[in-house]
């Protein structure tokens, strides 16, 4: 399998090769010079024999493919469920009980996994920079802490991440520094995608990314949606929160390769960059505005480019893809309805999902979905318990790291800022 850029000006290479750039050198994405089909694993399969099942295609002829095998079972060592809901035919799928309470635990993990086992050239350590909106940063911080040979960089948007997240983010220390940016989420994806185009930057500072344009963060992301599909009765049609597309672009993957998934919708917040685009206005990146759902504050996704070339086009893309934008007061309202006539509380992102499963109901469509829950809501404490009126259990993992000490550094948001920066490391 060879994998080439989405911008289609970068030669075919290796998975390993573009796991380790992780952007192409035409600034496009990397993705599959072909989408293989896979024979379904058994329904009895656990979720790292559903992972390598999938993804054997993806590695085939890599020197990570003998691999392959241990790094699913480190990746996927914690599950997720996906149990029934109270709404008639609905149901969760709890991507959330990994180490960071977040569904980037499984793809930050895989991608750890990876790099520790890819030779480098030279004893200079690989720097991993990594924009976060909330819960990838740390997901990606506790996959590599004390990982040798590695260090990571952590941006996020200051005063923009939860008090928890951002307690997160800084509570690691030793290889893994985060850096709290002066401005949005975009503005650290912008910074990120300069410092890994630099060639420059790149000969002083070995570079890759953990964002989910690494296809090392998308490709296991796959596995999940899939292992999910095997117990459905039927197709199983998916609702996913939406932030920079790469969840959701998994999900689509998994469909692709022939796994039992129907309708995908993706729910997003009030960034509207893709319901606007997928009601049929021309895509047009905009700046992010601050919302209580902020892991979704994204208002140019990086993974776009992926969407478009999966359809062949954004013509296409329209037609085989639908978005629904979410504000505050309906997100707040489902979070405070639910746990008071369900008991179930969801997190501000799983939120968006819900109410747009809500809307379906409404319309008259009765079938089956799945709602894919990306966080604890533990991690949102400030925005959820003051709707619900009650303190929310923190998971064991979440609260070891609110326990350590955390620090930031604060960082303007220009690319030499960060260049500046990392040369000082």
């Amino acid at each position: 399998m060879r994998y080439v850029s989405t911008r289609g000006g970068a030669a075919p290479t290796r998975l390993s090769d573009a796991i380790a750039a992780g952007i192409a050198p035409d600034g496009g994405l990397y993705v599959p010079e072909r989408m293989p089909r896979v024979s379904l694993p058994p329904p009895n399969a656990s979720l790292a024999g559903t992972a390598l099942r999938m993804l054997e295609p993806f590695f085939e002829g890599d020197p990570l493919e003998d691999d392959l095998p241990a790094i699913c079972a480190e990746a996927f060592a914690f599950p997720a469920p996906r149990r029934q809901l109270s709404l008639d035919g609905a149901h969760v799928l709890e991507l959330f009980h990994g180490p960071t309470a977040a569904f980037k635990d499984f793809g930050a993990r895989f991608l750890a996994a990876c790099m520790s086992r890819l030779r480098r050239d030279g004893d200079r350590p690989l720097t991993i920079l990594v924009a976060t909106s909330g819960d990838t940063g740390a997901a990606v911080g506790a996959a590599f802490h004390n990982l040798p040979g590695v260090r990571v960089a952590i941006l996020y948007p200051d005063n923009r991440v939860s008090p928890r997240q951002a307690h997160q983010l800084g509570s690691f220390g030793g290889n893994v520094r985060a850096l709290r940016v002066e401005g949005s989420f975009d503005d650290c994806q912008r910074m990120v995608k300069g410092a890994l185009g630099d060639a420059a930057l790149q000969a002083d500072v070995p570079m890759s990314s953990a964002n989910s344009i690494s296809l090392g963060r998308l490709l296991p992301q796959m596995a999940y949606f899939g292992h999910a599909s095997l117990a459905s009765d039927g197709p199983m049609n998916v609702i996913v929160p939406t932030g920079n597309l790469g969840n959701a672009v998994a999900c689509l993957w998994a469909r692709k390769i022939g796994l039992p998934i129907g309708d995908v919708l993706f729910a997003c917040n009030a960034n509207d960059t893709l319901p606007e685009f997928f009601a049929g206005q021309a895509y047009r990146a905009r700046d992010a505005i601050a919302t209580i759902a902020n892991a979704m504050d994204v208002g140019a996704p990086s993974n776009f480019e992926r969407l478009s070339h999966l359809f062949g086009g954004d013509d296409n893309a329209r037609r085989g893809g639908h978005a629904e934008g979410v504000d505050d007061a309906e997100i707040r309202d489902v979070i405070r309805r639910h746990a008071a006539s369900d008991g179930e509380v969801f997190c501000p992102h799983t939120a968006t999902a819900m109410r747009v499963l809500e809307r379906r109901r409404m319309s008259g469509d009765s079938r089956h979905w799945t709602v894919a829950a990306t966080a604890h809501p533990a991690k949102f404490d400030t925005v959820v318990e003051p709707l619900i009126g009650r303190s929310v259990e923190v998971p064991e993992a979440l609260g070891a790291m609110l326990g350590r000490k955390a620090n930031a550094e604060p960082l303007a948001a220009q690319g030499r800022a960060l260049a500046d920066w990392l040369r000082r490391w």
